[in-house]
Parts: structure tokens; sequence; C-alpha cells
């Protein structure tokens, strides 16, 4: 799945060639790496969420990278390039460097995460942005354009411009139940983890309708509250909304969902559920 994100980056950012030194830098840069780890620690081993670190990252980029394709080959136009900030490649470099970090506050805490994520991203974005552009006052432009994605990304407020709106939808794509796994296995069993667990895969492509279609196939209909709670919030709060589409289907088989779990009881002493780990005898 990494390895999957990261030759997907390379390969669709090959015309745009600012934009796939950023990505180099950003992967390179041990700052990035360190916030990565410290905002899944705390919000899988501490909090019990899904995963929030370099994978996430790493997957979210990718689809950024790739709606932001289907839109610009439909005629849409980003805001850098409307405000005449810079080109297609400076574009795609805002999207793909606001998605990658857009989650890295989570360290600090879940709470007010996006304010956190935007200011601990400065300075990586501008370390990066001095490598690649001489020009001060673009590098500053180019920078507000990224905090702003950073800081909108969970529509809190909305997010207003184009790239925004790409950012906050690829982080709703990350749905899929290997991202759920990981909080399932350390015992987060909520309707979060389940649900991610119901999600096998997301595909993003070109619709019949729509510019951009996101396709959820899940394999128990659990999975419509990643759907409908994550995603398409995502979907409809953002300035792209007319120009994506979802659906969501389970996959034709053997006519039933699959189970997801056995049981879970209350724990005695903590207000969660936990999975029984043995068949508990009747009294």
């Amino acid at each position: 799945m990494y390895v999957e994100a990261d030759q997907s980056i390379r390969q669709a950012l090959v015309p745009y060639p600012k934009a796939l030194q950023a990505y180099e830098l950003l992967s390179a840069d041990p700052e990035a790496r360190g916030h990565w780890d410290m905002a899944n620690y705390i919000t899988m081993r501490k909090l019990g969420y899904n995963d929030h670190g370099r994978v996430h990252a790493l997957l979210t980029g990718s689809a950024s990278v790739m709606i932001l394709h289907l839109l610009v080959d439909s005629g849409a136009k980003p805001d850098v390039v409307e405000s005449a900030v810079g080109d297609l490649d400076d574009a795609f470099l805002v999207v793909l460097l606001s998605t990658m970090l857009h989650d890295i506050g989570n360290q600090v805490h879940r709470e007010n995460h996006e304010v956190f994520s935007a200011t601990l991203s400065i300075p990586i974005l501008d370390r990066i942005l001095d490598k690649i552009y001489h020009d001060p006052e673009q590098r500053v432009e180019l920078r507000s354009f990224m905090l702003h994605s950073i800081y909108t990304h969970d529509l809190n407020p909305e997010p207003l411009t184009l790239e925004a709106g790409v950012t906050a939808v690829a982080d709703g794509t990350d749905i899929t139940k290997g991202r759920g796994r990981k909080a399932f296995a350390l015992g987060s069993v909520d309707i979060h983890s389940i649900s991610a667990l119901a999600v096998d895969e997301v595909h993003i492509s070109k619709g019949e309708r729509s510019p951009v279609e996101i396709a959820v196939y899940m394999n128990n209909s659990a999975g419509i509250f990643q759907v409908e709670e994550v995603l398409t919030k995502k979907v409809l709060k953002s300035p792209i909304r007319d120009l994506v589409s979802v659906v969501a289907m389970t996959r034709d088989g053997d006519g039933g969902d699959e189970r997801i779990i056995k049981r879970v009881r209350l724990h005695q002493t903590e207000p969660r559920f936990v999975l029984d780990k043995e068949p508990q005898p009747k009294a």
C-alpha cells in the first residue's frame, strides 16, 4: 500500500517537476517523518483512532493528485492559477504538500488539530519552498494556499479554494479496512474501526456524469457509516461538490455481508466496548 501510493504519486507528477521535487524533499524530511510518527502515536495509541501517520499522508496525497488531474482535465481552474500566483505545476505542489501535512497537528491533540497542523507545517513548507522558488513573494503566496487547505480540511471552517476542496475530499477517501485494522487490533471496537473494516477498496476515476467519481466497494453494509460520515460530508461541504460523485456498493458474491466481529461486551471497568477474546461460558 505504501509503495503503491509512492509510485502513483511519482508517476502522476512526472509532467510537474516542481511538484515532484517538493514531494521528494518532503519524503526525505526528518521533521516531517517525526510529525507523522507522533501524530499516529497519539491518535492510535492514546485515542484509539484510525491511522493518521505517514501511510495516511501517502494515501491521501496520492488521492489528491488523482482528483486534481481529473478536475484539470475537465476544465476546472485551480485557484493558484486563477489568482495568477502560479501555474498547474504549482497547483499540484500546493495540493500534494497540503494533503500530506494536513494531520500532523494530531501529535498535540485531536482537538484543534487543524490549527496545530497549519502551525507545525510552516517551517517544513518554508524549507521546501526555499529550495524551489527564488521569489519570496511567490513563496509566501503559495504557502498561504497550503495553510488554508490544511486549516480547513476538517470543514470547520469550510474550505474556500479548489485546492482546499481537493485536500478535504482526498482526506475523506482513506476509509478502507487497512486503516481501520490497526485501531481494531489495538482494541478500539467502535463504529469507526468496524465500518472501516467493512470497506475493501476506494476507486477514483472519471465519472459518466461528473469529472470525478469515487466508488466505494464494501464487504459489509456497516461501511456506509464511513461513506456518509467521512467521505460524503467532505464532498458536500467542499467547493468541488458539483464536480464529484460518490457511489457505494457491496460486491456480488455469497449473498450476504461478511462477519466483522462475533461479539463485543461492555468492559467492566472502562466505558468502552471490547472484543471477547474467548467465548464466555453460560451463566
